[in-house]
């Protein structure tokens, strides 16, 4: 298992030096542009490296150290341990979902209150929210036996997981509620929670839901956007338009590494969603094909270490892990291509945002401490 942990970690860097490597690219670009530089605020929250092209390249690198001594902590605390601090930790990060829709404490940014200001940095709970909402449910589901587990037992898990849930949708953040909710119905198939208690009163409400947001103006508009960009390329339909440009534009080997076109302000803030979009314009198809696959052979390292772990809490909880890790990676690329309306999410461990790289490192950190604490048993 230690080549396994030695894989885990080698793939793990590859992805984030490969992601910082674009964010350097996108970044500096578009600073040197400066049309959407704005020196006054760089001045007031980061005057030590204002006007520095490696402005995005050195938060990102703070954040990942900050991330890395988080993640030791959690290997040292151990996944038993971390499990039976999810009730407190997910009170804590509902509280702060609750704060972010409170003016003056919350941030909008684009429409979304999603964030929220601590000491001149932002915070997003919603990304820690994403990997404590399964573990909540992980560990007091085990706390019952499976012969005694009722329809009284899951309601109630499901009534207080829903409450930071609706705080993510009113943000509103769907793709990460999506996430969540997705992440959820996993476990349940894996844990055998019959169908009747989740499955079948889910498909009856999104089949309600469906018919309703269908005859809303609001919806059909998106729709319309989401299957034919073209029709609104002043509004929403900008960002999906020119990641097309920038993903068919790159070929099959790219333009090379700093020369794509689309980060001079043509695709905004690309950083964050879209990144995978510049690096198929600079990389190529094998470059994107390359990626996928990195994000195929680290996902497959989790759900190996839930299937070599003879520890039931252990083997939820990495697929839990891996299965967020891989969903959220399908979704960004199917919004990249086209494929997927937008969702809001960012690339793991590639996309700028410290945030989202401190949550999904800890969540491999959660994977090293199963592979650790379950070593001998397993090698035997």
């Amino acid at each position: 298992m230690r080549k396994l942990l030695t894989s885990l970690a080698l793939l793990s860097t590859l992805i984030f030096t490969l992601g910082l490597v674009m964010i350097f690219s996108t970044t500096s670009a578009d600073i040197m542009s400066h049309e959407t530089y704005d020196e006054s605020y760089l001045r007031q929250s980061e005057p030590h490296i204002a006007g520095s092209t490696h402005h995005a390249l050195i938060k990102q690198v703070c954040y990942a150290a900050v991330s890395l001594c988080i993640g030791c902590a959690i290997v040292k605390i151990g996944y038993r341990n971390f499990l039976k601090y999810s009730a407190p930790l997910l009170a804590v990060f509902t509280f702060l979902l609750l704060c972010t829709l409170i003016p003056g404490i919350g941030r909008e940014v684009n429409g979304s209150k999603r964030w929220i200001i601590l000491g001149g940095l932002s915070l997003q709970p919603s990304e820690f929210v994403k990997y404590l909402v399964p573990l909540y449910f992980i560990h007091h589901y085990l706390k019952i036996k499976r012969e005694e587990f009722s329809f009284r037992h899951f309601i109630k898990l499901v009534i207080i997981v829903a409450v930071p849930i609706f705080l993510i949708l009113i943000e509103p953040n769907n793709g990460t509620a999506a996430v969540i909710i997705m992440t959820l119905m996993a476990f349940f198939f894996l844990a055998r929670i019959p169908f009747s208690y989740w499955a079948w009163p889910l498909l009856a409400f999104s089949l309600v839901v469906g018919i309703f947001a269908s005859q809303l103006p609001y919806v059909t508009a998106r729709l319309k956007v989401y299957l034919n960009p073209e029709l609104d390329l002043k509004g929403k339909g900008h960002q999906p338009y020119q990641a097309k440009i920038a993903a068919g534009s790159g070929g099959l080997f790219g333009k090379g590494p700093g020369n794509g076109l689309q980060k001079l302000n043509y695709l905004p803030e690309a950083q964050n969603d879209y990144i995978a979009a510049i690096f198929a314009e600079e990389f190529g198809f094998i470059g994107i094909l390359g990626l996928i696959c990195l994000y195929l052979l680290l996902a497959s390292h989790g759900f190996y270490i839930s299937y070599s772990c003879p520890d039931p809490a252990g083997f939820y909880l990495a697929v839990s892990c891996a299965f967020l890790i891989a969903f959220q990676s399908f979704l960004n690329l199917g919004v990249v291509s086209g494929l997927l309306p937008s969702t809001g999410l960012n690339l793991p461990l590639f996309s700028q945002g410290g945030c989202s790289l401190m949550a999904n490192i800890c969540g491999i950190a959660v994977l090293f401490s199963i592979v650790q604490m379950n070593f001998k048993k397993i090698r035997g």
